[in-house]
Order: structure tokens, then sequence, then C-alpha cells
């Protein structure tokens, strides 16, 4: 079997792990790894340390892309940049007849999602956007639930998100903070949810949206910023020991490592995985530049008539989602509890897994659901075997998300945004042509 040829532009801590780990490890029989492409040459160094079967892949400089593609001639180049650059190297890509695998969000806008459309009509290449929670096995389990009619024709969706003190400041110590570089969490992290949704009821195209939303916990007017002063840095603010949100996870010998899942270096004089005249993922959560929403509710209309409820708070004493798919005739409700600082704070609700099925007329069914083994409850195993073996072929609905579902989720995100900033329903006919 002829082995497929990859590079890959952004050589984070998530492309080390997620994608170029496995490439040398799991699916070497099937996948080379022929350039990296990344704006800190630090990575390249950590990168080829932690994976020796990198020493030799050529590195290139963000300017660099179009050498990059003639002297290594890849089949496919995986995005995983920062968000707001991820639209640039799809499109470039699709430019070069090559296929796309990208990070969520595609891209942080519906703007540059309707480029990515126009560009890939007109290539040989096309888009994979990895949507790895689809492939959690609850999540799998809703879907077939819904297509076996257990609610009959699906009507309304409710579903609460809840991210912990712990998981949720790290958005506001990074770039995400800012709607410029990650197109808000509406768009950064809620488009993981908002394309679950549309997964799980068929994929109808989303046509008015209304939300609202507030910075209630960051920026310098949270409630726990011990002063109001730009230019802190964790690593090296005098007032660490009276933030409660970094006091909560340190004692007074430790400091608690940050860490940045996209843009991680290894610094070896500092200690710390980022250099820091290039980025610094330790920046405060209270700054006054934060532009971003961490309380979002918002309303769904649907092309067909679904309706969706969905509300995320950012900053929870634990961490889950809590759902309910209703039907003409029944109910599924699912939860799921964890996160990051879930150790710390306990869930006061049940860990197990199931999804518990409610007929209109008729008992309660609960079926439970073993865990999957991996990142994002066993989701990011099951997306690599599909991105580099092949979708399997007697799978019975599609899991794989193209670049419409790309557009779809991040369309929502994107109108959830303007309808907070713009105070009025967002319509998204015109969108969804594309």
């Amino acid at each position: 079997m002829e082995k497929r040829r990859y590079a890959v532009c952004g050589v984070s801590g998530r492309a080390i792990a997620m994608w170029l780990k496995p490439i040398y490890e799991t699916f070497s029989n099937r996948a080379e790894l022929v350039g990296m492409l990344d704006i800190d040459p630090m990575r390249f160094k950590i990168c080829k340390q932690q994976l020796p079967g990198a020493e030799n892949v050529p590195t290139y400089m963000p300017d660099e892309f179009d050498k990059m593609i003639e002297e290594t001639r890849p089949d496919a180049v995986i995005v995983v940049s920062k968000d707001c650059f991820h639209a640039h190297y799809i499109v470039k890509s699709l430019e070069k007849n090559l296929d796309v695998i990208t990070e969520k969000p595609m891209t942080t806008n519906w703007e540059d999602a309707i480029k990515v459309r126009e560009a890939e009509k007109k290539s040989k290449g096309k888009v994979i956007c990895t949507f790895n929670y689809r492939y959690n096995p609850q999540h799998r389990l809703i879907k077939e639930l819904v297509l076996a009619g257990k609610v009959g024709r699906v009507t309304h969706v409710d579903l609460n998100w809840y991210i912990d003190i712990h998981h949720g400041a790290s958005y506001f110590n990074r770039w995400n903070r800012m709607r410029e570089n990650s197109g808000s969490l509406s768009i950064h992290k809620a488009s993981h949810h908002f394309d679950l949704v549309n997964w799980w009821i068929g994929s109808p195209d989303p046509s008015q949206i209304h939300a609202f939303g507030a910075l209630n916990h960051y920026g310098p007017e949270g409630p726990f910023n011990p002063s109001k002063k730009d230019g802190r840095h964790c690593t090296s603010c005098e007032e660490r020991r009276n933030c409660a949100y970094k006091s909560r996870w340190e004692t007074r010998a430790t400091v608690a490592q940050i860490h940045d899942d996209h843009l991680d270096s290894f610094n070896e004089k500092l200690g710390v995985l980022y250099t820091p005249e290039i980025y610094r993922p330790d920046m405060c959560i209270f700054d006054s530049e934060i532009n971003i929403q961490d309380t979002i509710v918002a309303n769904v209309k649907y092309a067909n008539n679904i309706l969706l409820n969905y509300s995320a708070n950012f900053s929870t004493p634990y961490e889950g989602y809590r759902l309910a798919i209703n039907g003409t005739h029944g109910r599924i409700e699912a939860e799921e509890w964890g996160g990051a600082g879930s150790a710390a704070f306990p869930c006061p609700r049940s860990t197990d897994h199931y999804v518990d099925c409610y007929p209109i007329f008729g008992s309660r069914e609960r079926i439970s659901v073993k865990p999957g083994v991996g990142g994002h409850g066993g989701g990011d195993s099951g997306i690599l075997e599909d991105v580099f073996m092949g979708v399997e072929e007697d799978r019975p609905y599609d899991i794989l998300a193209t670049s419409k579902d790309g557009l779809n989720a991040i369309s929502i995100g994107d109108a959830v945004f303007k309808s907070i900033t713009q105070g009025k329903i967002i319509d998204l006919t015109e969108v969804m042509k594309y």
C-alpha cells in the first residue's frame, strides 16, 4: 500500500499529540509526514525530540507555504494553526488541488467559511473538518437512537454546557480571548456543540439565531480580580497568591504549569511550553483587552422548524452537559460529567454513562454506554481511523464532517456573537446557499 503524504501547518502540542504522533506510531504503514510549517522554530525542535522519526522532516516558516508544497509534494495538508489562520491555509491548499484535514473550527467567521466552500468547489481537493466529538460512544448512540425513531420527528433540542473554572479560565489566559483570533467561544468551543446538534438531528440548515451573552467572570470587572491592572502574566505575577483562579491549583511551594494545547513549545530556560517573544499563554484572565463573552444563551431555528435552546457557561464548579432531544413520539435525555477540574470539584451527579429514552406513552428505557478510550471520550481515536484508514463502509450513517458541516456550525456560532453584539435576530438564509 502506497503511503499518503502529509504536510502540517501548525506544530502545536495538539498537532504533535493528535496528528503527528499517530502518523509515526499507529498509521506508519499508511501515512508519512513530509513537511512542517510553524511560526516558532522552537516547536520544530521539540517535535523532533518527541518524535525521533521526524528528525529529517523539512521545516518551513509561514511565508514559505508555497515552497513547502513544491518541495515536499504532499497529498494532503493538516491545518492545526491558530484558528484565525485556518482559512488561509485551507484555501491555499485547495488552490493546489490538495485535500485538507482541518481542526475545528474550520474558520472563525461565516465569511471565511464561504471562501473555503467556494475554493473547494473549484478544487480537486476535499475538506475534512475534524469534529471528533461526534465519535464519542455516547454521542454515536444518541445519533443511532434518533435514526431508529425513538423520538419520532425531532421538534426541539435543549443543550446546556458547563465548563469548569480550570478549563474555562484557560481560554482567557490565551489567544482565544480575542474575537479576532478565535471568533469567540461561541465559535472556538461552541462549534463543537452546534455540530453535535446538527448531526444528531440530520444536519438541517440553521435559519435564524437570537442570542444574549455577557462577560461575567473574566475581564477587569471579574469578581475575583485582585486589582484592575493590565499586563500581568501568571508565571511572574506578584498577585498570583491573591488570584482565586490560580491559587486554587497551587500550593506555596508549587506553581501550576501553564499549558496551551494549540501553541506550545518547550522553553528550556523558563521551563514552560511557549516562546514569550512570540506568544504567551499565561496572560491575565482579568485583562481589559478581552472582547468575548463567557456566558452565552442562544435560540436557533432551523429551516425545517426544529428549535434549539443552547447555553454555555465558562466558569462553573464542575464540567459537563445536560441534553434533551424532544420529538413527536418521545424524548431522549443524556448527561456527561467530568472535565479538567473534576478531581478538585467532584460532580454531585452520576458519572455513569447512559442515555434515557422516554416514549410519549410508555416506560423509560435506560441504555448504558461503555466509555471510549482516549481523548474526547474516545472521539480522537475514532476520527483518526477514519482520516487515515478511510471511512468504514458498513457504517449506516455519515460521521466524518465536511466543509458544509463546518460552515453550518460556524455560522451558528458567528450568528450568536453577532446577535449578542448587535442586539437582533440574525438570518442565515443567504449564508446557507453556500
